[in-house]
């Protein structure tokens, strides 16, 4: 456990094979805490219920190197998870209309000039995207997004490119570019077997795969045929079977439970006097206050067919 006080929790990260949540203290101090299987977390939310605070904004210098600026005003989040002021001055928002408009700071354009990756990525459910990652980012950004099964389809030469492509998969294959996280974590309480999950996501890799074969005039990729190798506690979370819903709002109140194995941002979580293991969403940490601590997730009154 960190030391107490207060921080503004990022969300999920995963370094590796290990996922961590992402603290920073109220000068911008960033402090990873490891989730690894059997250790404990426990906090207490601050702030009004339901209040989310600004993550601050970025600022690009290349293809490897981003500085993060945290808020100054340490604001409630306005748009997203940012104020208006860290909006205006973060070098990022200009990444997803930069292949429309050409606008973009030079730190983000030698960033966008580094080749990418295109892919199609499926969740317990079905649900199925399109998608884009930088090399750097190729296996990490699946892994933070919870894919349960994906392909990638086409290496771009640039950022630019693979957003056109992104556009043109979701316009012709009809895939969307986003899938709630909510949705994603409802759905891995009743996943779909892994058989139809890989049937589904190769019929739409392969749709997107046609299309960039004989569908495009542009120049400046080449058409792939690769598969995205997730975490071994992917089989875990997808396997354990009878988990039930987080008995209560992560977003408000004290907490405090054993983690066990992840996938993306859900954790399968045990609490004290509960046989059951349930599924606990930490993405909906993203923007809050936090204290850790020695803190309880109250047991709910659930029905003893449950368990």
């Amino acid at each position: 456990m960190i030391p107490g006080g207060r921080y503004l929790c990022s969300g999920v990260a995963w370094h590796g094979e290990v996922p961590a949540l992402v603290l920073a203290d109220p000068d911008g101090v960033r402090t990873d805490l490891p989730l690894r299987p059997g250790s404990r977390l426990g906090y207490r939310t601050l702030g009004p219920a339901g209040a989310r605070y600004c993550m601050g904004s970025y600022r690009v210098r290349d293809a490897e190197t981003r500085t993060h600026v945290p808020c100054p005003r340490q604001a409630e989040a306005e748009r997203g998870y940012q104020c208006g002021p860290c909006f205006a001055q973060d070098d990022l928002r200009f990444m997803h209309d930069f292949h429309r408009s050409g606008i973009a700071p030079d730190g983000l354009k030698r960033y966008l000039g580094e080749p990418h990756w295109l892919y199609v990525a499926t969740f317990a459910d079905g649900a199925t995207k399109v998608g884009t990652a930088s090399a750097k980012r190729k296996r990490g950004r699946l892994v933070e997004q919870g894919a349960v099964t994906a392909s990638y389809v086409a290496l771009a030469d640039n950022g630019r490119v693979v957003r056109v492509l992104e556009d043109e998969v979701t316009r012709s294959v009809g895939l969307p570019q986003a899938v709630r996280s909510a949705a994603k974590a409802e759905a891995l309480r009743r996943p779909l077997p892994p058989e139809r999950l890989a049937g589904i996501n190769t019929g739409f890799a392969e749709s997107a795969r046609l299309l960039l074969r004989e569908g495009m005039e542009l120049e400046g990729f080449t058409v792939v045929t690769e598969e995205f190798d997730p975490p071994p506690s992917w089989q875990e979370v997808l396997t354990a079977g009878g988990v039930q819903p987080y008995p209560g709002d992560l977003e408000s109140g004290d907490h405090g439970f054993v983690v066990g194995p992840l996938l993306g941002s859900c954790a399968l979580v045990s609490l004290d006097g509960a046989p059951l293991r349930f599924l606990a969403d930490l993405s909906r940490l993203k923007g809050r206050r936090i204290a850790p601590g020695d803190y309880t997730t109250a047991v709910p009154a659930v029905q003893e067919s449950l368990f």
